[in-house]
């Protein structure tokens, strides 16, 4: 099967963190999760649905949870990586393969499993409103082509690269910004659809 192939090659690309990985994917493939890759990483489903993912960085290893939040946690382990920012996810991280509990892992990870049959959900509000950052909006004034196309996408796909200009700090940044996306939305394509599947 390709997919098993990918999730290898995602392991054997992290050398460091290559034993915690594979014990991971060993302990989520006991459970009825199906595996898949998306954003190149594995992900474990549930009837279609993100319920847990595995990863490797420089610094640490880790497995987080797309519905973390209803996790009761009682080992106090979940962190929200991007605080202010995700609703849902929680992460585990660990810097040593010492520190790794299994054992634990896995009650959460039943735990998420659960949660997912249960239909317990974080549901992401969405903004009524589209507002364009000025660089953005000086740039569709000023060519028809790209307003047409820019008008052609999804409101998701709008606000992401409004957010993507509207986020840059520095106006040599925001400028930068902008010069990247426009032949991306003459395409018609959204700012994130390469990592999409």
């Amino acid at each position: 099967m390709q997919r098993n192939k990918t999730v290898e090659e995602f392991i054997d690309k992290h050398l460091t963190w290559k034993k915690p990985l594979l014990k991971f994917r060993k302990l989520l493939l006991k459970t009825e999760l199906e595996e898949t890759i998306k954003w190149g990483i594995p992900v474990y489903t549930i009837n279609g649905k993100n319920v847990v993912g595995m990863g490797a960085f420089k610094a640490y290893v880790g497995i987080w949870f797309f519905q973390g939040s209803f996790l009761s946690d009682p080992e106090k382990i979940l962190i929200n990586a991007q605080d202010g920012k995700t609703k849902g996810m929680r992460q585990m991280r660990f810097t040593s393969e010492e520190g790794i509990d299994y054992n634990m892992i896995g009650k959460y990870v039943a735990e998420a499993i659960q949660n997912q049959k249960e239909g317990k959900e974080v549901r992401i509000e969405t903004k009524k409103t589209l507002i364009l950052p000025k660089e953005l909006e000086a740039e569709l004034s000023k060519d028809r082509e790209v307003q047409q196309a820019f008008d052609a996408l999804s409101l998701s796909k709008r606000r992401e690269y409004a957010e993507h200009i509207e986020l840059a700090k520095r106006p040599e940044t925001k400028q930068n910004r902008l010069e990247k996306i426009l032949p991306m939305i003459r395409a018609g394509v959204g700012l994130s659809d390469k990592y999409r599947t």
